[in-house]
Formats: C-alpha cells, sequence, structure tokens
C-alpha cells in the first residue's frame, strides 16, 4: 500500500476482504442460487470501478446498481455481464440503458411499454424484471393486485424485450423477528403462482441480511450489499470482515492551559492542562459532525476522545497524558489500529445511524487506497 503523504484524510480498502464477505454469502447460501453483488452509491462509496474489479474473479451472475448512468459507468468500464437497475427510472433513462444492454426494473405497466418502445427505437433487446411489492412499498406491482396487471404483462411487452425475472425485497430481514420476512415470501410466492413467469426466468428476493439469516429464499440468485463492504446484518449474523478503514492525519498538537475553549459553541472546556492533537478531517470529508463530544479515534491501538464540535475540515482529541503522538501520525476513526478497533456499525450507532450511511458519506476529497495483498 502506497499512502499519499500530502493526504490529510483517506479511505483504506481491503479488496481480499471484500472477496471474503462475498464468499460467507455464497456459504450461506450453497451451490443452488448465484450472487448479484450491489455496487450502487459508488460501491458504497468506495469506488465501484474497483469494486467491480476485485469481484469479477468471483463469478457473480452480474452487478446491481440503483440509476441508469451508474450501470453505463460499469458498461464503459468494460463490464459485459448482466446489470440490473434496481430502481424506476425517468422516461428519457430507457433507450440509452436498452442501447447498453441494461437490465431494467418495471413497477407499473407503463414501465413495460417503455421497455419495449426502447427496444424496437434502438434496435437492441430490451431485457426487465418485474418488481413485486409486498410491503417495502415503494415501488413495484402490488402483490395483492396481480389478478389485476397480471395479464397484461406480456401483452404489454414485445417481441424485442424480454421478461426475463421477477424480485421482491424485504423490509426486515435483519431483525430477530422472522414474522415479517416469512409473510413477505409468501406473498411473493403467491404473486409467482398467479405470474407463471417462463422457465429460466430468475427469481430472486434476498439481500445479504435475508441471504445470511434465511437460506432457503435464496430462490436463484442473492442480492448483498452493506456485508460485502463490512457492515453488519442483525443479531445472531457473525459480523462480515473489516473491508474499510477511515484514517486521518494528524495535523497539530496543542498543549492548552486550563478553561480552554474548543470549537463553534465552545461545547468543550479544558478541565486542567491538556494536550490536544488536531486531525485534518471534517464533516465536510463525511465524517459525522454529530460525534463531536462523543466518538473516538484511535492512535497507535490506544483510543481518545473526540473533544469538541467537529468542524468542516478539522477534528480534534484529547490526548493528554500520551506519549509518543507526532505531527503527521495516522489516527483511525473508523477500524482496527493494532489491539484498538472502532467498527463501522459502532460509528453508526454513535451518529445515530446506519452503516449504509455512514460508508457512503464519506466525499471526493477522501482518497480511496486500496491496499494490495
Amino acid at each position: 500500500m502506497s499512502t499519499d503523504p500530502q493526504a490529510r484524510a483517506w479511505v483504506e480498502v481491503r479488496p481480499g476482504a471484500l472477496r471474503r464477505n462475498l464468499r460467507r454469502i455464497r456459504e450461506s447460501i450453497g451451490d443452488a442460487a448465484t450472487v448479484i453483488p450491489m455496487v450502487k452509491a459508488d460501491g458504497y462509496g468506495l469506488g465501484m470501478e474497483d469494486v467491480v474489479r476485485t469481484l469479477e474473479s468471483e463469478a457473480p451472475w452480474g452487478f446491481g446498481v440503483a440509476t441508469v448512468e451508474e450501470g453505463l459507468r460499469l458498461r464503459r468500464a468494460g463490464v459485459t455481464i448482466p446489470v440490473i437497475v434496481f430502481s424506476p427510472v425517468s422516461p428519457d433513462s430507457y433507450d440509452p440503458a436498452v442501447a447498453q444492454d441494461l437490465t431494467l426494473t418495471v413497477s407499473d405497466l407503463d414501465s413495460v411499454e417503455r421497455v419495449a418502445a426502447a427496444a424496437t427505437r434502438t434496435g437492441h433487446i430490451g431485457r426487465f424484471h418485474v418488481e413485486i411489492d409486498t410491503g417495502m412499498g415503494r415501488s413495484g406491482f402490488d402483490w395483492r393486485r396481480v389478478a389485476e396487471w397480471g395479464p397484461d404483462l406480456a401483452d404489454r411487452a414485445s417481441p424485442a424485450s424480454i421478461w426475463e425475472g421477477c424480485y421482491t425485497h424485504f423490509h426486515s430481514a435483519d431483525l430477530e423477528d422472522d414474522g415479517p420476512t416469512r409473510a413477505q415470501w409468501e406473498s411473493f410466492n403467491s404473486a409467482l403462482k398467479r405470474l407463471e413467469p417462463e422457465k429460466g426466468s430468475l427469481i430472486h428476493s434476498c439481500n445479504a441480511a435475508a441471504a445470511m439469516r434465511y437460506p432457503t429464499f435464496a430462490a436463484d440468485a442473492v442480492r448483498p450489499g452493506i456485508f460485502l463492504y463490512g457492515g453488519c446484518v442483525g443479531k445472531g449474523v457473525a459480523p462480515p470482515e473489516e473491508v474499510a478503514r477511515v484514517r486521518a492525519r494528524v495535523t497539530l498538537i496543542r498543549d492548552v492551559p486550563e478553561s480552554t475553549t474548543l470549537g463553534y459553541g465552545a461545547t468543550y472546556c479544558s478541565s486542567g492542562n491538556e494536550r490536544w492533537a488536531t486531525l485534518g478531517i471534517g464533516y465536510g470529508d463525511g465524517f459525522p459532525r454529530v460525534l463531536g463530544n462523543r466518538g473516538n479515534a484511535l492512535l497507535a491501538g490506544q483510543k481518545f476522545p473526540i473533544i469538541g464540535r467537529i468542524s468542516m475540515d478539522m477534528t480534534v482529541v484529547d490526548i493528554t497524558g500520551a506519549g509518543g503522538v507526532e505531527v503527521g501520525d495516522a489516527a483511525t476513526l473508523i477500524g482496527t489500529d493494532g489491539d484498538g478497533v472502532i467498527t463501522l456499525d459502532e460509528v453508526a450507532d454513535l451518529a445515530g445511524t446506519i452503516s449504509y450511511e455512514i460508508l457512503t458519506g464519506f466525499t471526493a476529497r477522501m482518497p480511496r487506497i486500496w491496499i494490495t495483498e
């Protein structure tokens, strides 16, 4: 690994851990189902093209994205295997998507017609998966009304468009209560029986949480996301390997007397003679402001408290009594450092959010450094 000595803050990524987390998913579901790694939101903030290059050697069925532009990025990067766009798209996006062989999600009959029309206009095959809403509510055909829309699906398509699969999305697979997930699975299967998709259609429903907790629901494919990138997926599932480590340099060390105030709002005041280390990271880099006076940082494996409010570009930690800390040292704000560790989920809990938001929130001024293993 080579870290830019001028970098003030960066994210280190371990490709080997990313691959091993995918293998954990495969071990859970067995050989009957394949995997569609979700690489949306710029590969969960780690760099979509780098994530794809890392996972291609694991022979996934395809990749999952949220937008047509993300899918086009993958095609420009040389990805030739299937790419499914898992969100509804704007009418103007159908032609470029079909022209680049992206598989679209349809959530209503108008979407089916748009895929067919785009196929006719572009001269390319239009591929689509039918999303069945079993309780998530944000998109998809309502499973309870399958008798109304089901018979019209094939009629709204065309010889140039192919209905390739059906899927649903579990909303509570990470919770201990298995009732909602089992109910959604039953609703999904009820709709499938009415639809009777063609033999060979890809049936899928499981995110990472469901793949680990309900492997019998794997069907033909699973769609792992946060677990691949190091985020936990609920109680009872062993944590994945750490994939990302967030680091920042010590840019200044100050010895301050008692009653020295710190940061906007002066929310911290030294209780005696203290030593403070300023780190070159702030909420402008995506490090949550709410962690001021709450979070921690590691230096040489030792944990130090973040004091005062986090600024746009700087964070301060109290290193009073610590020896050996120097300007230029690298602090760890998420990840392992020696015997110390601050997990991604720990930071998310302290920030009152989820690991997804933390990981995808780091901004472009944070270089992603991929470690050669």
